[in-house]
């Protein structure tokens, strides 16, 4: 079974289950699985003992009903096709035992049994009456249909990309699973077909439960749970379906017949897997089997909906909550480099734009962290050849606002001379003549640091190191560069809960940013931004979102563009190539920028600093493999 994206259709499925009843579950069972076959899953996992029911209770004992299941199991194997792996609890005797088991179905074959390792035997659980426990049973093989099963919990089920694990309920409960041993060992997706009670809390404590073993396995998990038509004696069954990957639940329901369907990236769990490996460091095991079902079938799903911003939360309350947070964590960051550092002043050249605006906003709470005087905060606003009226009023309201002086000092002067002397031409608009002013900037503010004994903080943000798009030496440098991790779209975000928190700064920010992003480097003729940055780039929605996926989740160019047209349904695609190819070539070949970055605090996964995250060589091809492959 082959997957071009690295997704895979995941269901657990839950039915009205008729207690002893064999031939009437399956029946069930049966029509859930064709149902399966034609909304394409390609994992289907059942609840634990779901041809008799789990309450059976003796009946466990009488071997009509354990011959009945296999025959049903027999004529189940005959509309199984090579697309779909079906996991179904079930019991099964060996060796004069009762085993409390999972059987593992695909393309008509019988392709292993696993037994239940751990069987609960207190307050409403006995199972110990019926059933013995199977951790020990590994390198068996038993006689069934004709064939040679593989029987033990030494089965990792392989089908490629994909390889697949079973434990049972009470299995997951336990110290130390045998999941944790299973994705030791290469599996990354555990299936649990189980029979889980309720009362008070239990749900959430099981729903968080298999989320952290998502989390911390690196794996994808689909929980089936038994439900309405179980005995209710003395406990009561809700069919409790999750289907969770790496920590994040993907669907879930509750008291709910049927399908419950989830699309889990294994290219994503596998990707984490190499780049997070200490999670994998334990020693792994040479017992397990692995049972190969290797097929040509080709499987090419892709999400119906992706998040097109994935740096920010999308509910109101926790993003205003998460906002603050980072907003502390910069400032705890710049804090301590000047506690440690015994510096009461900093330096910052403000131009009206995000990003000096979220860096004074972090400045402004570092000051109030170590009860410094404000007097210390030195705002320098240096309008040059192309300073617009609304950026400059931007800049005056906003330090208002914040009770922060500033002082003006002109660069055009300065920025004309040093052209001339270069025999530069005043109205020749290229590179030259933006990066003048870029470093001249830099050079007042570094200057201005020294003379007052101050920091010069820096103010680029993720985004644009990513690109490269900064003046090498000029706004590239500083002395702690607070938003060196924060994205372009994110900052919106922050400055807008910031400014809930602080409704005196409500309309300066709106104002800030409504305000086209601009690095203001080239004049307009009529005074206002004529110079806009997303009309270079293209769009930093699309930029944000092809560095999350390709610094976060290390995907494909190719998956990248698939999954942003998704995300950005009402984007032209030609636009968003086009984009992708600047994100690309920028990217790889701005590196040397990124190779000397002055420090600054990781707030966020994702991060590019030469000293962390990022240890990429400056003199890597930007025209490489990676970001030639075809879309």
């Amino acid at each position: 079974m082959k997957s071009k994206y690295g997704y895979y259709k995941v269901a657990s499925a839950n039915f009205v289950t008729r207690v002893g009843e064999i031939n009437k579950n399956a029946e069930e069972i049966n029509r859930l699985v064709l149902e399966a076959i034609k909304e394409g899953v390609n994992v289907l996992t059942f609840p634990e003992l779901a041809f008799s029911g789990y309450t059976a209770q003796d009946l466990f004992f009488h071997s009509e009903l354990i011959d009945e299941e296999l025959k049903e199991i027999e004529k189940l194997l005959k509309i199984i096709p090579e697309t779909l792996v079906t996991v179904i609890g079930g019991i099964f005797k060996y060796l004069d035992k009762l085993y409390d088991v999972a059987f593992v179905l695909s393309n008509h074959k019988l392709l292993g049994i696993v037994p239940k390792s751990y069987l609960p035997n207190y307050n409403e659980f006995y199972e110990k009456r019926w059933f013995s426990a199977g951790k020990n049973i590994k390198t068996t093989n038993i006689n069934l249909f004709n064939e040679s099963v593989p029987f033990g919990t030494d089965l990792i089920f392989d089908f490629g990309e994909m390889k697949l694990g079973v434990e049972i309920c009470e299995d997951l409960w336990v110290i130390n699973p045998p999941s944790n041993s299973l994705c030791l060992n290469g599996a990354n997706l555990i299936v649990n077909p189980s029979a889980s009670n309720e009362y008070i809390g239990k749900r959430e404590y099981r729903e968080e439960l298999v989320k952290l073993q998502s989390a911390k396995n690196y794996c994808a998990y689909v929980y089936a749970s038994s439900g309405f038509g179980e005995s209710t004696q003395d406990v009561v069954f809700s069919g409790h379906q999750i289907i969770a990957s790496g920590g994040v639940i993907i669907n879930e329901s509750y008291d709910q017949k049927g399908l419950t369907i989830g699309l889990v990236d294994i290219n994503k769990l596998s990707n984490d897997r190499i780049k997070f490996k200490t999670a994998l460091e334990e020693e792994t095991s040479n017992s397990y089997r692995y049972i190969s079902s290797f097929n040509d079938a080709q499987v090419d799903y892709l999400p119906s909906e992706v998040n097109a911003y994935p740096f920010i939360l999308s509910d109101k309350e926790k993003r205003f909550n998460r906002s603050l947070e980072i907003i502390s964590l910069q400032a705890k960051g710049l804090a301590t480099r000047l506690f440690n550092s015994h510096f009461k002043d900093v330096v910052i050249g403000i131009s009206g734009g995000l990003d000096s605006t979220l860096a004074i906003v972090v400045i402004n709470e570092a000051f109030k962290m170590l009860n410094l005087d404000f007097k210390g905060i030195h705002a320098l606003t240096l309008p040059g050849f192309a300073t617009s009226k609304t950026t400059a009023k931007n800049v005056k309201n906003l330090l208002k606002a914040l009770n922060i002086d500033y002082k003006t000092i002109n660069i055009s002067a300065l920025a004309t001379k040093h052209l001339k002397d270069l025999n530069h031409p005043l109205d020749e608009y290229d590179i030259a003549y933006e990066n003048t002013q870029a470093r001249i900037r830099t050079l007042y503010l570094m200057d201005y640091a020294n003379m007052v004994n101050g920091l010069v903080i820096g103010t680029g943000d993720l985004s644009e190191l990513a690109l490269g798009f900064a003046t090498y030496n000029g706004d590239h440098m500083s002395m702690y560069g607070v938003n060196a991790s924060v994205p372009k779209t994110l900052i919106k975000i922050l400055l807008e809960d910031y400014s809930l928190k602080y409704p005196e700064l409500k309309k300066v920010i709106k104002d800030i940013i409504d305000t086209p992003i601009s690095p203001e480097l080239i004049p307009s003729s009529d005074k206002n931004i004529g110079q806009k940055t997303e009309q270079i780039l293209g769009k930093y929605d699309l930029h944000d979102f092809f560095l999350y996926h390709f610094i976060r989740n290390s995907f494909t160019k190719e998956k990248i563009f698939e999954l942003a047209k998704i995300a950005f349904k009402d984007v032209d695609e030609k636009y968003i190539a086009t984009t992708l190819e600047t994100f690309m070539k920028r990217f790889f070949s701005q590196q040397f920028k990124r190779s000397c970055l002055p420090d600054g605090p990781k707030v966020g996964s994702v991060a590019l600093s030469p000293r962390g995250d990022l240890r990429l060589s400056s003199d890597i091809a930007f025209d490489n493999s990676i970001s030639k492959i075809n879309k």
